[in-house]
């Protein structure tokens, strides 16, 4: 399969450019696009065999749910089977945004393999005019998750699509690059009160403005199909294994030497305070007090790593709290729970 690269711009005339990846969507295929967050990989949710193309596109594992993305807020109605006050509450305050609410689902309208048959469905609509003009063109909701190859880092750039998906999927949207860098908060609906099953760019102190107390909930189990994206399996991950780290300079410096014994190489993603010269790669993300850019530049980072010749990458931990909280859930994902203890 060849894999067509498509630019678009506001600011010129892309109609045709849209109709393209508008037709193949219809026709049962699969096209990644970009939303704020990070790329994605859409088919039509109402499709069985188009959402089963993801999942092979992706190698990613069958009870993992897909988030289904809209268009409009009114479209929700179409495929949850009750919208509560307090979810219209953040549906008027986040859409468009990084935010998806999990509803109990319409019956018999998304395919089961987008809701992996446990009743409830994830709903978003992303804030980036190449994704809401795809789906308004469209007038169906796109089953999308994150289009690189499940367990690696998400693609920020259309450039990291089609390193990972080359050859696998018939269209790239190319808006640029994403701005949150990390995806979406997910708020579960169906749970009183509502529960964060995975933080992101909306952050539990946005939520609690809007609606009062909520509770954090960010694993299932293992025999269990998890209800979000992100809460069962290892994510995010480069080729070199990753291991988090004190943001301490000298606990950062004892690692580096500690990795680098036997003739291990070593790079570091960590904020520009904490540069060092000992490892050699230190990718810098941007202030330590300033975790929206981690946010922004992490999977860029993580995916730089595959460029070295490193054989451990120590990711500095962020502080925990506001957007921290979603960059330190991710770094945990992508290191399987490792952690340099000095």
């Amino acid at each position: 399969m060849h894999t067509q690269l498509v630019k678009v711009d506001n600011h010129v005339d892309n109609d045709e450019s849209y109709q393209q990846v508008v037709d193949c969507l219809r026709k049962g295929e699969v096209a990644a696009f970009p939303t704020e967050t990070v790329y994605g990989l859409g088919a039509l949710a109402t499709d069985p065999e188009a959402a089963r193309k993801i999942f092979e596109a992706k190698g990613r594992p069958s009870d993992n749910p897909l988030i289904v993305h809209i268009g409009t807020k009114e479209e929700a109605g179409r495929y949850a089977a009750e919208i509560s006050e307090t979810a219209v509450r953040l549906m008027d305050a986040f859409w468009p945004g990084p935010l998806t609410l999990i509803f109990k689902e319409r019956p018999g309208v998304i395919a089961k393999s987008v809701t992996v048959g446990i009743g409830t469905v994830g709903l978003r609509m992303p804030d980036h005019p190449v994704a809401l003009r795809l789906l308004r063109m469209l007038g169906g909701p796109l089953a999308a998750p994150s289009a690189n190859r499940s367990g690696k880092p998400s693609p920020t750039e259309a450039a990291h699509v089609l390193h990972d998906l080359d050859g696998k999927i018939p269209f790239i949207l190319d808006g640029g690059a994403t701005g949150v860098g990390v995806e979406s908060t997910v708020l579960d609906m169906t749970s009183v009160p509502p529960a964060i099953l995975r933080p992101g760019g909306i952050t539990a102190e946005m939520i609690e403005d809007v609606i009062g107390p909520v509770r954090t909930e960010t694993g299932a189990a293992e025999e269990e199909a998890p209800k979000a994206p992100g809460m069962k399996y290892m994510h995010y991950s480069p080729d070199a294994p990753v291991w988090l780290v004190e943001a301490d300079e000298d606990t950062i410096r004892q690692a580096i030497r500690v990795f680098s014994k036997d003739g291990g190489k070593v790079a570091v993603i960590g904020p520009d305070e904490l540069r060092t010269d000992e490892a050699g790669w230190y990718f810098a993300t941007g202030p330590y007090a300033d975790p929206g850019s981690l946010a922004a530049r992490l999977y860029g980072a993580l995916r730089a790593c595959d460029d070295t010749a490193a054989t451990v990458i120590l990711a500095v931990e962020t502080p925990l709290e506001g957007m921290g909280l979603a960059v330190i859930n991710r770094l945990k994902k992508a290191a399987d729970g490792k952690r340099f203890i000095r």
